[in-house]
């Protein structure tokens, strides 16, 4: 599974990083967390991606946010997931988020360009960072991981 957000093509890059393509070629399941800025990008990635789950964010304009829902949900190999763009403030994010998905075991977020993997209450947050637009981060990265018998496993950071 490919966890990607905040690509902002072609804004902040005129595409993908070639390794993210090859991870989107290998994903059985691709999630992106808002943050596309184009219609094109979505049209690729639901042409390569064996199963695309995504949602519009802040910098989506009206084609991307008609394609796409705010707050997407779904079930992954036995556990709820959700994706969703904004969390709001750091502080006190997971006790806002538990409160706000109480049926989820995973929330796939963006926004702040910046790695996030937590875990309260039985719900675990997943931000990819960006793997186009790294701000103030050291480098861009995206998220993979897997899925087996209800429980996440090997949940990597990779740096591009």
């Amino acid at each position: 599974m490919l966890l990607l957000a905040d690509t902002h093509v072609p804004k902040r890059a005129k595409d993908l990083p070639a390794r993210v393509w090859d991870e989107i070629e290998r994903a059985d399941v691709v999630i992106h967390a808002g943050d596309w800025v184009a219609p094109d990008l979505l049209d690729r990635l639901e042409e390569r991606s064996a199963r695309l789950v995504g949602v519009w964010g802040n910098n989506d304009g009206p084609e991307l946010r008609r394609r796409l829902p705010e707050v997407a949900r779904v079930e992954l190999e036995g556990m709820q997931w959700g994706v969703v763009h904004e969390t709001g403030a750091r502080t006190g994010r997971e006790e806002r988020m538990r409160a706000a998905y109480p049926d989820l075991d995973v929330l796939v977020f963006g926004h702040s360009h910046i790695p996030w993997d937590t875990e309260h209450g039985g719900l675990r947050l997943l931000n990819p960072g960006s793997p186009t637009d790294r701000r103030r981060q050291p480098h861009c990265t995206y998220l993979t991981c897997s899925v087996l018998d209800g429980a996440l496993h090997d949940v990597v950071l990779h740096q591009v």
